[in-house]
């Protein structure tokens, strides 16, 4: 069973019996099916199913010859609602199966994103149509989230925010320019994390690391689409899962000056979402990237 299918209000699965019944229903009862030229002779099938606004499963595989759908594959989804990303964004094929991963460098974190690509099916028509060349895409990312929790704000003095956002776009500057050979940029960013070091190393002392660090974006264990993140909550909004009546909460947060959605299971949520408050808490980044011009 897949792991995040709690995130998106399926919970209560116990077995193989329970999951293949859900599988059926995706697969004879589909909201949405996307067909695509794969390998040759082959057609790779998406079909998707909504339990729910924004979020549910994704069935992917190809018809046999009698016209009988053979599952290779599904994952959970969850679309998110705004543009996230404005950058170029590279394409890659998983080894297991016919699903990809996507790539791209915000110069707002200084890493480089990567992320569960999920309208694979629009990716291979455009592929097969000769349409699509590495270059700048809109990206919406989404994380789907197995647990989390509900932190406090951190207190902020007048002016504080707008110095923030001045040194996060100097630094924006700095590593587009260091990624450009300028040695002086690279020295400015050393110096700056020895710096930050520095302070942070200072101030633990006294205080606890959540009042210093106001939000954060990094990779986290040995997959490389899982990201540990903090952030402050936009928008939040309760929803059910229309198969299983499980509550489900989606929140846009704002993450080192990225704006993005998460969904997790009301039962996996440590605290009260509210606007203003912090998530915390890993998630499964999932992209929805633009191919059209």
């Amino acid at each position: 069973m897949h792991s995040y299918l709690k995130a998106v209000g399926f919970s209560d699965i116990f077995g193989k019996k329970e999951l293949d019944s859900i599988l059926n229903n995706v697969i004879n009862e589909y909201d949405e099916k996307i067909v695509a030229a794969g390998r040759a002779g082959h057609f790779f099938t998406e079909l998707v199913k909504k339990y729910g606004d924004d979020f549910g499963i994704v069935v992917c595989g190809e018809y046999d010859e009698n016209n009988e759908f053979q599952m290779e594959y599904y994952f959970p989804y969850f679309f998110g609602t705004g543009i996230t990303l404005q950058e170029e964004v590279i394409i890659e094929k998983h080894a297991g199966h016919v699903s990809f991963a996507g790539a791209c460098d915000d110069m707002r974190i200084g890493v480089t994103i990567i992320f569960y690509l999920q309208n694979a099916g629009e990716y291979l028509t455009q592929r097969n149509r000769g349409n699509y060349v590495t270059d700048v895409r809109d990206v919406i990312l989404s994380g789907l989230a197995k647990n989390g929790k509900i932190l406090f704000p951190t207190l902020k003095q007048e002016g504080q925010e707008e110095n923030r956002r001045n040194r996060t776009m100097n630094r924006g500057r700095l590593i587009a320019a260091a990624k450009n050979g300028d040695e002086e940029a690279m020295e400015s960013l050393t110096i700056e994390d020895m710096d930050m070091y520095a302070m942070i190393s200072k101030r633990v002392m006294d205080e606890d690391i959540y009042s210093i660090v106001d939000t954060y974006f990094m990779p986290y264990g040995m997959e490389c689409d899982l990201y540990s993140v903090m952030g402050e909550i936009l928008e939040r909004e309760k929803t059910f899962n229309t198969m299983t009546k499980e509550a489900v909460y989606k929140m846009r947060i704002g993450c080192n000056d990225m704006e993005f959605d998460i969904c997790i299971n009301e039962q996996d949520l440590m605290g009260e979402p509210q606007v203003g408050r912090r998530f915390k808490g890993v998630v499964w980044l999932q992209g929805y990237v633009d191919f059209q011009y």
